[in-house]
């Protein structure tokens, strides 16, 4: 068994290298980029977070936008294990494992851009269970490490198994993987909401004081999850052998439909409360969609983002829910970009930053991301790409049977 699982891991390395032009050209353009972000984190290091837009009122950026849309974008995967492992759908459960190996490049995203936030990595040791003091459980920090590491262990085991029983033509036994499975389903969930009481626990930001945190974090993530693995299914097809169920794609369509629905009406309850009974609460929310006005100054840089993204959110959903439209492949491409960047930018800069203007002092100081701190979300972004694709890499030739063993 050992040998065998030692000349599987042999093999894989070996495949690992081993592709087209476009492949290699892929793959190294993703790799330019990430260096680039990497040197501009050794600058960073170097220079500390001076560097970054980020200041003494406004402690959380673009990294903490990134961490907190990255995260939800790994409890979508959940969506695929539902119907395939509960409702035991045959379209889902022949494309499920794409949205495990989603999460767990998502996963590792989220931990480089808290790695990056905390401006001092050489401290992250930390947030380790074990090895760092994480004042568990009366951290809200310390159960948000223990949900990330724990659905990224889990996922690890999930794909790794059944990768590694499809490559020896075996059927996977049930107890080693199907109670992993109900437990990620429960972990995903949670992995989002204790995110979200991140936020919902900081009383001194009234922004973010609210109930509907958590359900409007969950829904913008079956939304952004779900529409990136339906452009994925499409470019896994155009570029391998392996097919996929059109049907698989349709219940992916109707999933980010109802999904995105939902957010639009968990932002309209949020805006509905928050300008209504107008109070010196509401000044978060006033900053946001319309600007304030402070010592004769008017402060409104966040406004045309979140119009934007709101914009783009409602055009997706038309495009959703009128059949004769969704229907059409091109048109459903288009509402799913709209509906990520919409949610990035809403769920991202439009929740993040918003709950530090004002400041508990009454000051106003606006925010927006330096130069360097793009490179370093592009060079994160572009790892968490080239990760996935690497599993993709090896992935699909052992699920079309082209890799298997001797």
């Amino acid at each position: 068994m050992i040998r065998s699982y030692l000349v599987f891991l042999g093999r894989a390395y070996v495949l690992s290298f081993s592709g087209s032009r476009l492949f290699y050209a892929w793959m190294a353009a993703l790799t330019v980029v990430a260096a680039i972000g990497a040197h501009e984190f050794c600058r960073q290091l170097v220079q500390g977070l001076e560097i970054t837009g980020m200041t003494d009122q406004i402690s959380w950026g673009v990294y903490i936008a990134n961490f907190t849309f990255l995260v939800g974008l790994a409890a979508a995967a959940v969506m695929l294990v539902i119907p395939a492992y509960i409702y035991r759908n045959k379209e889902i459960h022949d494309v499920v494992l794409f949205g495990e190996l989603l999460a767990i490049a998502a996963i590792i995203m989220c931990l480089l851009f808290v790695m990056v936030d905390i401006g001092r990595p050489d401290r992250f040791w930390h947030m380790f269970p074990g090895l760092g003091k994480l004042n568990f459980p009366s951290s809200m920090l310390a159960w948000d490490v223990v949900v990330l590491f724990g659905y990224l262990l889990v996922n690890l085991h999930i794909c790794g198994y059944l990768l590694y029983m499809k490559y020896l033509g075996r059927t996977p036994t049930l107890l080693f993987y199907m109670p992993f499975v109900l437990i990620s389903i429960a972990w995903a969930i949670s992995i989002h909401t204790v995110t979200a009481f991140l936020f919902v626990g900081l009383v001194g930001r009234p922004f973010w004081n609210t109930a509907i945190v958590a359900p409007r974090f969950l829904g913008s993530a079956f939304t952004a999850g779900p529409g990136i693995l339906i452009i994925a299914f499409q470019i896994i097809q155009h570029f391998s052998d392996y097919k996929i169920s059109e049907k698989a794609i349709y219940i992916l369509r109707n999933i980010v439909t109802a999904s995105l629905l939902i957010n639009l009406f968990l932002l309209a309850c949020e805006t509905f409360k928050e300008f209504y009974a107008a109070s010196a609460h509401s000044s978060s929310a006033r900053y946001l969609f319309f600007g304030l006005e402070h010592q004769g100054h008017h402060f409104g840089s966040l406004s045309p983002w979140i119009w934007t993204a709101i914009s783009m959110e409602l055009v997706a959903a038309v495009i959703l829910i009128v059949p004769p439209i969704a229907r059409r492949m091109a048109f459903l491409n288009i509402a799913c970009v709209l509906a990520n960047i919409g949610i990035w930018i809403e769920k991202g800069m439009g929740m993040v930053v918003p709950g530090f203007v004002p400041t508990p002092q009454g000051t106003v100081v606006e925010y927006f991301p330096t130069w360097s701190e793009t490179l370093i979300c592009f060079g994160i972004w572009a790892f968490g790409l080239l990760i996935f694709s690497w599993m993709l890499h090896l992935a699909i030739p052992i699920m079309s049977r082209r890799f298997k063993a001797a």
